[in-house]
């Protein structure tokens, strides 16, 4: 059956703190040389799905910059499908922004239906995972579904931060309960959703004109569709590895995951190939006497001599000079790391200056409770500064910003200087 995809990419990622400052969500780097969006771009791919429609809103420029024509993921095509990125706009009766993922869709649902889709694939622009939807497609087609969720089991502890889902032995879906108290089971929403094209357009319809709505798949549409009961929902059961990377930890997490002797989504599989637009950087250059382990390194990376590279992931261009540590940590493009400088369980944006001596986070420090030392693009540290965990250190910040030598944790630091300044 012919299927079209909607990709949302419009989070604005609050919770991600200064790596959305200036980009999306699903624009953000990942495990070095990708971006969160490709692990959704390439899941369309390789299951044969190349009607593509990404829906961007926030900050849309990277992700723009990044998906281009579509040519790394084989989707720059005019006539039999291709990539297509929609962006929100004004009419005379509405205004720019999208007040929900369901108000996204049904403000595009004219260019949604031009291509005369039967299927509508709806998909988080923002999640990790590896994942067959030509199999949903089959369960779907097989149930003669009007709508298919994704769902997957979490631990029940963490049931609560999810939508949750009650099936019955043929995986009807019997209730829908978005992010409950008391979750009544660990079955949760992957946010991967199938509908049939006019199932979506009268739910879609019927949402616009609800006053009570926040016109969200999740809070409104779903819970809808099945209390109501006149709609065949069927919950299609996934396996494999999934992580939402809404948070600074479960973000870093993620990477730890794929520091793992045997990584829970494998990013080597020449069958399943997660495509990106790749940077043009030379090869990685370790030097003798230098310590290098269980870690992924980017193109354009120099790892100097008497420096240590433990369980970290460095994006292209990154330098740790000599005597440098960087334990448990994400460096992201082109940034540096001066000698004597130890980054500890730390996330540092692209194109910052770590200075000698300088000592980013605590590998003593609990992640999930303590947080980390976090520090925006371009910003230029001082030597000699201690970022303990749970410091914020914002975009385009230099060493006049710094009133002392210790941030303690809970402080942000602001660049001081006017947007036209920087």
């Amino acid at each position: 059956m012919k299927t079209r995809v909607v990709i949302l990419a419009g989070g604005e990622g609050t919770r991600l703190s200064v790596l959305t400052a200036k980009r999306a969500k699903p624009a953000v780097p990942f495990a070095g040389k990708y971006r969160i969006i490709d692990f959704a771009l390439s899941n369309c791919v390789n299951s044969g799905l190349v009607d593509v429609m990404v829906l961007a809103q926030y900050r849309p420029h990277s992700l723009v910059e990044h998906i281009g024509a579509g040519g790394p993921w084989d989707l720059n095509r005019d006539f039999t499908g291709g990539v297509r990125i929609y962006t929100p706009y004004t009419t005379r009766n509405e205004t720019a922004w999208y007040s929900g993922t369901a108000d996204a869709v049904q403000r595009n649902f004219s260019f949604i239906k031009q291509s005369r889709p039967e299927l509508v694939l709806i998909l988080s622009g923002d999640h990790i995972y590896a994942m067959n939807y030509a199999s949903m497609i089959a369960f779907h087609n097989e149930h003669d579904a009007d709508l298919t969720i994704a769902a997957i089991r979490v631990p029940m502890e963490e049931a609560s931060r999810f939508g949750i889902l009650q099936v019955d032995e043929s995986s009807h879906v019997v209730d829908f309960v978005e992010k409950p108290a008391n979750p009544p089971s660990n079955l949760a929403n992957m946010g991967v959703y199938l509908f049939r094209l006019e199932v979506l357009n009268q739910a879609l319809l019927e949402d616009h004109f609800r006053s009570d709505s926040s016109h969200d798949f999740g809070k409104d549409i779903l819970p809808r569709l099945v209390r109501e009961g006149k709609t065949r929902v069927y919950a299609f059961p996934y396996s494999g590895y999934w992580v939402d990377v809404g948070t600074l930890y479960s973000y870093w997490q993620a990477h730890m995951d794929l520091l793992q002797p045997e990584p829970p989504i494998n990013l080597r599989d020449r069958a399943w190939i997660i495509h990106t637009r790749t940077e043009e950087r030379p090869p990685a250059r370790i030097l003798r006497g230098a310590q290098v382990w269980d870690s992924l390194i980017s193109d354009g990376c120099v790892i100097e001599p008497g420096a240590i590279v433990e369980r970290s992931v460095l994006s292209p261009g990154v330098v740790v000079r000599s005597g440098a540590q960087v334990r448990e940590s994400i460096l992201l493009t082109d940034t540096e790391v001066a000698p004597g400088a130890r980054v500890e369980r730390s996330i540092v944006d692209k194109r910052v200056w770590i200075a000698e001596n300088a000592w980013l986070g605590d590998i003593q420090a609990d992640p999930l409770r303590d947080g980390f030392a976090l520090v925006g693009k371009n910003t230029r540290l001082p030597a000699g500064i201690r970022l303990e965990p749970g410091t914020v250190v914002g975009t385009d910040v230099i060493p006049s910003d710094f009133e002392s030598l210790v941030v303690s944790r809970g402080q942000t630091i602001l660049t001081k200087r006017k947007p036209y300044e920087i």
